[in-house]
């Protein structure tokens, strides 16, 4: 898989108008492409855009696990999953671009006057001079020349051909994000079972980490790829990034304890017994900031990878199912937890590019488009304005792990400050 292709070349973002959702790393045969999700800012230049793709990958493999958000990677022409492992590709390249190809040593013996000496076969290969001793007349051995060890390393070693395929195959997939440069064509068949024996036994034989690391790289490799071609078809990612959007948001604003404003349910039965539904209402995220130093404000967050942010259409707005469920969560933390309600806030996050000014004129990370209210509650508490805020996504993925006090903040004032203005406006248009 060669290409002339700038880095910039191979990164595109969803678009609104698009039927392609996958978000990661594709092949189909031809040169690989990265997706960003929607929003996404792309950068300038291609130590920026590097990066930009490692963050990426960095955020799948975080969130891939989750049990609604899992990452898919799938043979195009069969139905099974395999594994697609992002970062052994990466551990190879980076080891080879710093170290070259893994060379076992050889230890190899040679006749000199210094060195590391062996005295065992010194002894035993060099003839000493002898020495007398006149207080007791007797004879000591003087060596003039020892048998000295010396450590080549081995080009021709098993370990180094199986790390040569690794190599060529890492770069034919994902080589181009660190360089143009191509490595030769490894010698030898590639022969899956006996270089996968090989490198068992060798993981169970060393402690060291670093070959304990690399060695691991490509048993993952090299147990993930066809037998045929090495898989000019493969993709890392999701078709369901909302998943990992959930995920991002709930890390960056969101209390671990949200299991305590979740609404709960039960059946009585005639009978007497008292019965759990399964699956309880989940809100995405609950954040909580101080408003002031005596205001504790909670945040009902409902993450949504939604495309109006790109779209700017009406009929990509949150609709009236997630609306009613949202004034839930939060009439539950009212009750069930005696807040104030007007401590109490609504919000959609949806993803949006801040520099997109043709269709929202904003160089901040959140901006407010509006409010959705129920016409089945009188409107007269703050959550039950629910708040459409666009969180610009390059933002979100830069900063998400910080769990910055400081970024919380800003979403709350942008969360209470929208909301004042809209029951404002909605009152006054009443």
């Amino acid at each position: 898989m060669t290409s002339n292709n700038t880095l910039r070349d191979r990164i595109n973002v969803v678009k609104h108008d698009s039927e392609n959702r996958f978000v990661g790393l594709k092949a189909n045969g031809g040169d690989a492409l990265v997706y960003f999700p929607i929003g996404y800012r792309l950068s300038e230049t291609d130590e920026e855009i590097r990066r930009d793709i490692l963050k990426l990958f960095d955020i799948l493999n975080e969130f891939k696990d989750k049990k609604e958000g899992s990452i898919t990677e799938k043979k195009y022409e069969e139905s099974h999953d395999v594994e697609f492992p992002i970062n052994a590709y990466l551990e190879i390249i980076r080891y080879y671009l710093e170290n070259g190809y893994y060379t076992e040593v050889e230890p190899v013996y040679k006749t000199r006057e210094k060195g590391k000496i062996d005295w065992s076969r010194t002894i035993k290969q060099q003839k000493p001079l002898l020495s007398l001793n006149r207080n007791n007349c007797t004879y000591s051995p003087i060596y003039t020349l020892f048998t000295v060890k010396q450590s080549t390393p081995n080009e021709n070693n098993e370990i180094t051909r199986i790390h040569q395929h690794c190599v060529r195959i890492s770069f034919e997939r994902v080589g181009w994000i660190f360089t143009s440069f191509m490595p030769p064509k490894a010698g030898g068949p590639f022969d899956d079972k006996r270089f996968l024996s090989i490198l068992r036994t060798k993981l169970a034989n060393t402690n060291n980490d670093n070959k304990k690391r690399l060695f691991q790289s490509m048993i993952d490799i090299i147990e993930s790829i066809d037998e045929d071609e090495h898989g000019n078809k493969f993709h890392f990612g999701t078709n369901s990034f909302e998943n990992v959007w959930e995920g991002l948001i709930d890390k960056a604003f969101g209390t671990e304890e949200k299991i305590e404003y979740y609404p709960k349910a039960c059946w009585i039965l005639s009978d007497g017994e008292r019965s759990q539904p399964s699956h309880p209402l989940q809100p995405d995220s609950i954040m909580c900031a101080n408003d002031s130093e005596d205001n504790y404000c909670y945040f009902v967050l409902d993450a949504k990878y939604y495309q109006y942010g790109d779209s700017n259409n009406k009929k990509d707005l949150p609709q009236n199912a997630d609306i009613n469920k949202q004034i839930t969560y939060a009439e539950n933390i009212e009750i069930n937890k005696k807040i104030n309600p007007n401590n109490i806030y609504n919000a959609f996050l949806i993803p949006f590019n801040n520099e997109n000014e043709e269709k929202f004129p904003s160089d901040k990370p959140f901006f407010n488009i509006g409010a959705a209210v129920s016409e089945w509650k009188k409107n007269e508490k703050n959550y039950e304005y629910i708040q459409g805020i666009l969180v610009d996504t390059k933002f979100l993925m830069d900063s998400y792990r910080s769990k910055s006090t400081e970024n919380k903040m800003k979403l709350a004032n942008t969360i209470e400050c929208a909301c004042k203005e809209n029951r404002d406006r909605l009152r006054n248009s009443n």
